[in-house]
């Protein structure tokens, strides 16, 4: 199996079962290994009171595209540590799109920087997550060696 192949059936796996993000409209956008881009349109049930698009849900669609960009070489990962610097709000029926892609990778820890950006292109947010890779696979496979 290419690395690619095994990057898009990982994220098919994870997207069946991740109820979080498909049920705040989140799809995935591109996957590749050691990276995805993801996107959701903000809705009206995202405004906090300020009538923007609450942290939480900038911070979600960001925390899933790290989720698919790290376990997308079909090895278990998890999150280890997150954090996030909010930079513009995001609007009523924008997509916002975050951009995961791999910085370094050493054994079981990965480290992922995310780009949340609006629909005009500016930067919404800035994330970066921690991996750590834990024992299983999203489907069955005999290696994942490359």
């Amino acid at each position: 199996m290419t690395p690619q192949a095994r990057a898009e059936k990982s994220a098919e796996a994870m997207m069946a079962n991740d109820t979080a993000s498909r049920s705040l409209g989140m799809q995935i956008d591109a996957i590749a290994p050691g990276a995805a881009t993801l996107s959701m349109e903000v809705t009206a049930t995202m405004l906090n009171g300020h009538q923007i698009c609450h942290g939480g849900y900038i911070f979600t669609l960001a925390d899933s595209a790290f989720a698919f960009a790290c376990n997308s070489y079909n090895q278990l990962a998890l999150a280890q540590q997150n954090q996030i610097t909010y930079l513009t709000p995001g609007a009523l029926g924008e997509r916002l799109t975050a951009t995961a892609v791999e910085v370094s990778i050493r054994g079981r820890s990965g480290t992922y920087d995310v780009t949340v950006t609006g629909g005009d292109g500016r930067s919404v947010a800035l994330f970066r997550g921690l991996s750590r890779r834990i024992k299983g696979q999203h489907f069955p496979e005999e290696s994942t060696s490359e």
